[in-house]
């Protein structure tokens, strides 16, 4: 056991925390104290729903490997701990890639069960939870036991979507996408106004593997929620090695204040909203272009500045979309916080395994700022009230502030998790938005 240095993905409230190594741990013990234990991936969840700041963190990745793939049924099973970059190297080859994949290739393989991560697909393949054969999951009540959809199924979906908190997963076996080669073809059409972006999005997901919109979130009056949206499906020929390019640059160092806000943000959004040609082009882009362009930048959640970033993902129903998106775009702007990162997604009728996952059929809406106090915390709480209206919910795996009540509101399940948490395992998210001990 060792004290380390750990961070979520936001750098709200770097921490030195007591953590084991999952390898050699050979099972989770009682915990009496209340301290518990949490397992961590990579630390690529914004918020603390993988910290355990009074307790000890369970660290996945040291000795992880990949421990078998059949290339004809594209099964694979892998230690928790193992990175889906790793995955996508090792299985690109043989015409085999991840069928959902999140923003940064940097997340583990429990990370993803766990946090039931979503991709730019939804539409098509649903969640990471629906590709999850089974997995082998460590509990200090009843040992090791094996999950699927027939043995334990009541762990199995409480374990997709529960953030770690009904075990420790060893390792899973995941179901792959057959694909003719990584690199996408990627089609941008630029929008003027956010009606616009609602009048072309089915039609767009219904034509390709793959859809997103970039929104310029300091657009006003009628260029309102303006933006790109980009859609793409797999090359018939391209990249087999899943290899991804290296970096471009690295932010060294923590700024003394955020550059991301201001003069600096609209010129950016003006730049990079002109960039795409009026109408729709079509360019062939490798992978990781298309899925993971922040990747590129090492250490690009510092540019946020000392005081860390908040990110505010949403979902609201198809029937408020329209107004719900437009308000919380304009919540925003009244708050005088420009959102760097605006991303706009439409999720599909599929509904995940998850006993308490985020992705549902909506709207998705996702803001980020650097965090400025107390203004910054009172815009997120009426982003938040904003949601809950339109019957919608908040992204807990990206949260790091939302009430119980609000997390209640998006999460009514939430009880059926805690009668199936593992009492040795809690984290900071769940004393605060669940258990009110925050």
């Amino acid at each position: 056991m060792s004290d380390v240095a750990y961070e979520s993905w936001g750098r709200l409230r770097p921490t030195k925390r007591l953590a084991v190594d999952a390898a050699k741990l050979p099972g989770v013990p009682a915990r009496g104290d209340g301290g518990g234990f949490l397992p961590f991936g990579n630390g690529r969840s914004y918020g603390d729903s993988c910290h355990n700041d009074r307790g000890t963190l369970i660290d996945s990745r040291p000795a992880s490997r990949i421990q078998s793939f059949d290339p004809i049924a594209g099964l694979l099973t892998a230690d928790a701990g193992v990175l889906l970059c790793e995955i996508t190297r090792h299985v690109a080859p043989q015409g085999w890639f991840l069928p959902v994949t999140p923003g940064t290739q940097f997340v583990t393989l429990g990370g993803a069960i766990a946090n039931d991560i979503h991709g730019k697909n939804h539409h098509r393949r649903g969640t990471f939870g629906q590709w999850v054969e089974a997995f082998d999951l460590d509990r200090s009540d009843d040992g090791r036991i094996v999950c699927s959809k027939t043995s334990n199924p009541r762990l199995f979906a409480a374990t997709i979507s529960g953030m770690g908190l009904t075990g420790l997963i060893r390792r899973a076996t995941i179901r792959l996408l057959k694909v003719p080669s990584l690199s996408i073809v990627e089609t941008t059409t630029r929008f003027d106004r956010l009606d616009d972006y609602f009048e072309i999005a089915e039609d767009a997901d219904r034509r390709h593997e793959y859809a997103v919109a970039w929104i310029d979130s300091l657009a006003s009056g009628a260029s309102l929620g303006r933006g790109h949206l980009i859609a793409g499906n797999h090359a018939a020929e391209g990249d087999m090695t899943g290899i991804a390019r290296g970096p471009l640059a690295g932010v060294p160092f923590t700024p003394p204040f955020s550059p991301l806000r201001g003069l600096a943000l609209r010129a950016f959004n003006e730049a990079y909203f002109r960039k795409a040609g009026k109408g729709t082009t079509e360019q062939i882009v490798p992978f990781d272009q298309f899925f993971y362009p922040l990747d590129r930048i090492g250490g690009w959640n510092r540019l946020y500045g000392p005081g860390g970033l908040h990110q505010h993902q949403s979902v609201v129903p198809p029937d408020t979309g329209r107004d719900a998106v437009r308000a919380l775009i304009e919540c925003a702007r009244r708050h005088d916080h420009g959102s760097f990162l605006t991303v706009l997604k439409r999720f599909g009728e599929q509904v995940s395994p998850g006993l308490i996952s985020f992705p549902r059929a909506g709207y998705t809406l996702t803001l980020d700022f650097p965090h400025r106090g107390e203004r910054t915390l009172r815009l997120l709480a009426e982003l938040d009230r904003i949601t809950i209206d339109a019957g919608g919910a908040v992204n807990p795996y990206k949260d790091a502030r939302m009430s119980p009540e609000t997390f209640a509101a998006g999460f009514p399940r939430w009880r059926e998790l805690e009668a199936l948490r593992d009492q040795a395992m809690v984290s900071d998210f769940w004393r605060r938005a669940a258990l009110g001990d925050g």
